[in-house]
């Protein structure tokens, strides 16, 4: 299948989770024979930190302004199979219009942030990347969250065929590593500074650092602010590439998985850096929210944290006992969670014909 993508970034990892994923699920199209164009608007936070400047057997188009790009983008649409806007997209509207009028493709909008989108709108905040029709002209809405979000997109934002696209990890780029010192942690955490995450960082990773002066904790991220509530023994990285990602797990006798509030108040959302810990190798430890036990089975391929009690519990664990979290985790990462897999799930739904989705549709009720 030809491609074309509307994106937020594909070329910069810097506090945002779309590249990494559009990167791995990029890759995995190519392996299985499809082509990707991605549009991407050429912002300077992102050029500034850009670490990919071409997709592997496609096309990165990097554009400063959406008129000198709309000839372009009209010419990728008529060759295209599949066309798809995502959340967050800073030209959503525009290219929106553009796709829905282009009569090839299939029209696809992709909202790699469903809990926000949805958030916003109960707050009556109007959503950037959402026109005033909603999504009710799309052929296919997917959804990185599942759940109780799926029905919302259909009742709120008219929706007509919705299906989720989960997280995902290319296992050729996050993969057990050798160690780091620079690295080295008894519990790390990798996240891009949010306020609405922070009660519960203090309660899993700085509470316990306090207690146990002893160990070593580890926060890899940007935009942490200058009044963040360090201790002695947190130590900081600032913005980590993917590259590094392998290397930071495998220096850490464990790491956290923090969720967003709103991801985690509408559950069936895991982020891409447990798949991505999980694939490395690395044991791992997560706030809880509906639908985690989908992904990993509590307490066997991964442990769950209520408090800073079960933080500390499970900074007790024996090396081995963490090893054996972390193996079953990683079984069941590259069986079920890799971007070859999520790859091959998408390219389904885009080849499933209108009638026969209605059907499944109508199963599933």
């Amino acid at each position: 299948m030809n491609i074309v993508i509307f994106g937020l970034t594909v070329s910069s990892s810097w506090g945002n989770g779309h590249a990494t994923l559009w990167r791995g699920l990029c890759r995995a199209l190519h392996r299985q024979g499809h082509r990707v164009t991605f549009f991407e608007r050429d912002v300077p936070y992102y050029a500034n930190n850009r670490d990919l400047w071409e997709l592997p057997g496609g096309e990165l188009i990097l554009y400063q302004d959406w008129a000198e790009v709309t000839g372009r983008a009209k010419h990728a649409l008529a060759m295209a199979d599949a066309a798809i806007v995502t959340s967050y997209c800073p030209d959503a509207l525009a290219a929106g219009g553009l796709l829905l009028d282009a009569p090839r493709p299939l029209h696809v909008f992709y909202d790699l942030d469903t809990p926000v989108t949805l958030a916003h709108l109960s707050q009556g905040e109007a959503v950037a990347y959402i026109g005033p029709r909603g999504l009710a002209d799309y052929d296919l809405v997917l959804s990185y969250t599942g759940g109780r979000a799926l029905d919302e997109l259909r009742s709120r934002l008219g929706a007509r065929r919705v299906a989720p696209l989960y997280g995902h990890v290319d296992p050729e780029i996050h993969c057990p590593a050798q160690p780091v010192e620079a690295y080295r942690a008894d519990l790390s955490y990798i996240g891009t500074y949010a306020a609405d995450r922070q009660k519960t960082l203090e309660s899993l990773l700085i509470e316990p650092a306090r207690k146990r002066p002893q160990n070593r904790f580890l926060i890899a991220g940007a935009q942490y602010p200058t009044d963040f509530p360090w201790t002695e023994n947190i130590f900081f990285v600032r913005h980590l590439p993917p590259s590094e990602h392998p290397a930071f797990f495998a220096s850490s006798r464990l790491t956290l998985n923090v969720t967003r509030h709103a991801m985690a108040d509408m559950g069936w959302c895991p982020s891409g850096r447990l798949f991505e810990a999980a694939a490395c190798g690395t044991a791992l430890i997560s706030d809880t929210w509906e639908g985690l036990d989908h992904f990993f089975s509590p307490g066997s391929e991964i442990l769950v944290a209520a408090g800073a009690d079960d933080a500390n519990a499970a900074l007790e664990l024996s090396d081995a006992e963490l090893a054996r979290i972390a193996g079953k985790a990683r079984e069941r990462t590259l069986a079920e969670h890799t971007s070859d897999q999520r790859a091959r799930e998408f390219i389904a739904l885009l080849e499933t014909p209108p009638t026969e989705a209605r059907q499944h549709i109508s199963m599933e009720a």
